[in-house]
């Protein structure tokens, strides 16, 4: 049994999925800047550990290379001189008080690992998160980035916050959120697709959406969410096992999963003007 009916929540949910590649966007732009030269300043020191092919910066530590800058109060540059001539650093470690810059993004936590040479970057710590101009991304353990398989993965009740038109807040939440990026024609990296998993919680200005996975496919238009899926604006009410939203035709609908508790439920308060 299914009912086509408008979902503003689930519209939401693609909004924020979709909005959500300019922070990849940005991070791409942070890592692809290997041809630069890398330069590293510090208040404090400049150490030069050759027995154990690194630097260490300490106080206001500051590692910048073209738009991107890496700060906290110390950095570790591991580096490979296999000839003697050229310091290759493979490896940047960031400790307290960390903030990425690249270009409108900025990302914040206690450490901060990038391997350059397996293209994977993690930052952990209180207080993570991702910010632009109208959008926050935050999670309680981790993000982890793959340069070459275009993966983003936000751990721990992952949360975006992000302002509409109006200047209203939109969030999805979700115990992990992961981004999937591709090549388009132009050789653009360009969002694929995104996955929501476990105890999904969209929420707008005038609804609120859970679940217990999503999904947002960006060629088809089509956001998805799963598992004892309801929406609630007001007193109202609807219940079923699935719901999902075409963004070509703002046609969604909310199914059931069969037999006689399987049903789709709406359950609807005369007198409610929404």
């Amino acid at each position: 049994m299914t009912k086509n009916f408008k979902l503003l929540a689930l519209i939401s949910f693609c909004t924020l999925f979709s909005h959500i590649q300019y922070v990849h966007a940005q991070t791409e732009a942070a890592l692809s800047n290997g041809k630069k030269p890398l330069e590293i300043t510090a208040d404090g020191s400049l150490e030069w550990h050759r027995n154990d092919s690194l630097f260490i910066a300490t106080n206001n530590a500051l590692a910048k290379q073209g738009d991107v800058s890496l700060a906290a109060a110390k950095l570790i540059a591991d580096y490979n001189d296999k000839d003697g001539q050229n310091i290759e650093i493979w490896r940047v470690r960031a400790n307290a008080k960390v903030k990425i810059t690249s270009r409108d993004t900025n990302a914040y936590g206690d450490k901060a690992v990038y391997d350059i040479d397996k293209g994977y970057a993690e930052l952990t710590g209180q207080n993570l998160r991702l910010t632009s101009a109208d959008q926050t991304v935050t999670a309680q353990d981790k993000f982890e980035y793959w340069t070459i398989e275009g993966k983003l993965i936000a751990t721990g009740r992952a949360r975006i916050i992000r302002k509409n038109e109006r200047g209203q807040v939109n969030t999805l939440e979700a115990d992990t959120i992961t981004a999937y990026l591709k090549n388009n024609e132009k050789g653009q990296r360009v969002l694929d697709r995104m996955e929501a998993q476990g105890n999904v919680i969209i929420t707008t200005p005038t609804e609120t959406l859970t679940g217990n996975a999503g999904t947002y496919v960006a060629a088809t238009q089509m956001a998805e969410i799963t598992g004892n899926v309801k929406i609630k604006r007001g007193p109202n009410l609807l219940e079923g096992a699935k719901a999902d939203v075409n963004l070509a035709t703002n046609v969604s609908r909310m199914f059931g999963n069969g037999g006689t508790r399987g049903q789709v439920r709406g359950i609807f308060y005369p007198g409610q003007k929404n």
